[in-house]
């Protein structure tokens, strides 16, 4: 259904992209119709794909760091409330930083490879996975707190074994929220400096008024990212069968939802 969903969507934004050319004829510069857009993807799908694989490896490689490194500084924000105090305003401080400030400045530390593109995506993804993480440890209600208190359970114990289950929720929340915004990291970075990847090719593009192979590398970016979102999704599915807000919402939101009993 919701694959039906996402399709509907794409035939309406095409159906109403094409109208505009037909009702305002712009330049094919300004903006190419659907089908010059098609074109130009079909008359090299492996110079696409090729670009493509460049650009996933960097998403998912700064997908994995970022999460990473979110979910350990959350660990120690709860674990060590001072280090947390230490940590956190430097998080913000970070994340107050456009992400067009720091990717030349990652660019010039750590070259035109892949490198730089993957730490402007770790940035990007390291501050929602934290802060939803952190904020479920925090939020561990309190009378099973209390119940805790009342074994053997040491400090370490309790945070192991009923926090980070009870928060999990809050960590998938992250994760679905930082993975659509992986692959603006990953482009970002691209666009500063690379030689290889959807962003170079858009800026190459640009730079000769192609504008048709622009918009048909824009197209597969989106398609990376719905697809990423999705398997986020599905393999966190399973994690916390017990708490229904992970659940995913449906993209409809006329969806009916169910009668209480």
């Amino acid at each position: 259904m919701r694959a039906l969903h996402a399709g509907l969507a794409t035939v309406t934004l095409a159906a109403l992209w094409q109208a505009s050319v037909w009702l305002f004829a712009p330049p094919p510069y300004l903006l190419p119709s659907p089908a010059a857009v098609v074109s130009a993807f079909a008359e090299r799908p492996g110079f696409f794909a090729g670009h493509s694989l460049v650009t996933m490896t960097e998403i998912l490689a700064g997908l994995l760091t970022g999460t990473l490194f979110g979910t350990a500084t959350a660990f120690g924000i709860a674990a060590l409330p001072r280090f947390g105090q230490l940590v956190w305003p430097m998080v913000l401080i970070l994340q107050a930083f456009p992400v067009f400030v720091l990717a030349p400045i990652l660019v010039l530390w750590l070259g035109f490879g892949m490198a730089s593109k993957v730490a402007m995506t770790t940035i990007i993804i390291f501050f929602p996975v934290a802060s939803a993480f952190a904020d479920g440890l925090r939020r561990t209600d309190r009378t099973i707190l209390d119940a805790v208190s009342l074994t053997p359970a040491t400090h370490w114990q309790a945070l192991l074994a009923v926090r980070v289950p009870l928060a999990l929720p809050g960590l998938i929340s992250g994760l679905r929220v930082a993975a659509p915004l992986a692959p603006l990291g990953a482009v970002v970075g691209e666009w500063v400096g690379a030689s290889a990847g959807l962003g170079f090719v858009m800026v190459q593009a640009n730079a000769r008024m192609q504008t048709a192979t622009v918009f048909a590398a824009m197209a597969v970016l989106a398609a990376l990212t719905v697809l990423l979102r999705l398997a986020v999704d599905r393999l966190t599915a399973g994690l916390t069968p017990w708490a229904e807000e992970t659940e995913t919402p449906s993209f409809n939101p006329l969806r009916r939802r169910p009668r209480k009993p």
